[in-house]
């Protein structure tokens, strides 16, 4: 059984730091992309960043420079490090997963993040 489970979230200022994991298990950490999407309210859910199996980061607009997509086969784990944190990065972050060896996709639960202005 594929699970992905987030850390929590938290309340940061406008300006603070903090860093998402998500440890993954029941399937092949290595050969799956996985990505970090964020969903504010009343919102589309959307991309925040992505990492390719052999480790190619891409990542919106509007985070680039601020966010930091890393992962550790090691330890299965994806992390999203977010600084100089915005009002406008408030939203639930789920980890996301491209499992290619069963050909399938997966969901963490979400994690709310709240930026106070």
């Amino acid at each position: 059984q594929v699970q992905l489970v987030e850390s929590r979230g938290g309340l940061v200022q406008t300006g603070g730091s903090l860093r998402l994991s998500c440890v993954v298990s029941g399937s092949t950490f290595s050969l799956s992309d996985l990505a970090w999407y964020r969903q504010a309210a009343g919102k589309q859910r959307e991309l925040v960043a992505s990492i390719t199996s052999g480790g190619t980061a891409t990542y919106a607009g509007s985070v680039k420079g601020r966010f930091t997509i890393s992962r550790d086969s090691s330890k299965n784990t994806l992390w999203l490090q977010m600084n100089t944190l915005k009002p406008e990065d408030t939203a639930v972050y789920y980890c996301y997963q491209m499992a290619w060896d069963l050909g399938r996709r997966f969901w963490g639960q979400g994690t709310q993040i709240t930026v106070s202005s």
